[in-house]
């Protein structure tokens, strides 16, 4: 390194750049493939946000769960409280779910999945996660799946503060 601290500023600003360009590669990559999944042909009896819902309430039913609050559907579903709420409207009024007292707080309610939310859940779900899975692994191996959906838990971890994410310029460890 030189004495006045050119090279470290060299490898910082190199840094920044990787870190931009992985993001951007990411994002982009999310990008291209939720347009395509949203365009395969396996939306028949719901929209693509909609079984988001349906999904969000099988996995916390999954859990043992008593169905989700609003809030908390809002929460996990990445729409805007109002779409959340014409949205859930929309599933309830088509019988895919149910509106039940919360137990724990009478002023809310839960809602949860009917028998034919559950059934529909389940039939767009398997042809959904065929095509995910042919889009996947026509274009990764199995090693490199597993090391995409380990970064990705990383990044989600470390952005919602569940993991402690590395501070700029300290060494990173590697991870077996």
């Amino acid at each position: 390194m030189s004495a006045d601290g050119q090279e470290g500023d060299g490898r910082a600003r190199q840094d920044v750049r990787l870190a931009n360009e992985a993001w951007e590669a990411l994002f982009r990559a999310q990008a291209v493939l939720a347009r395509r999944f949203r365009d395969d042909d396996v939306w028949h009896e719901v929209s693509p946000t909609e079984y988001d819902v349906l999904h969000t309430l099988t996995r916390h039913e999954e859990g043992g769960g008593e169905g989700l609050t609003m809030a908390r559907i809002n929460r996990e579903v990445l729409l805007t409280q109002g779409g959340i709420s014409r949205l859930v409207s929309r599933l309830l009024e088509r019988g895919l779910l149910e509106r039940r007292a919360d137990p724990g707080d009478r002023r809310a309610a839960r809602i949860v999945l009917t028998p034919e939310g559950r059934a529909v859940q389940r039939a767009v779900g398997r042809r959904h996660a065929r095509a995910v899975s042919a889009t996947m692994t026509g274009a990764l191996s199995r090693e490199q799946l597993h090391q995409l959906r380990e970064i990705g838990r990383r990044l989600a971890d470390a952005a919602a503060g569940t993991a402690a994410a590395p501070r700029p310029g300290a060494p990173r460890r590697p991870r077996a």
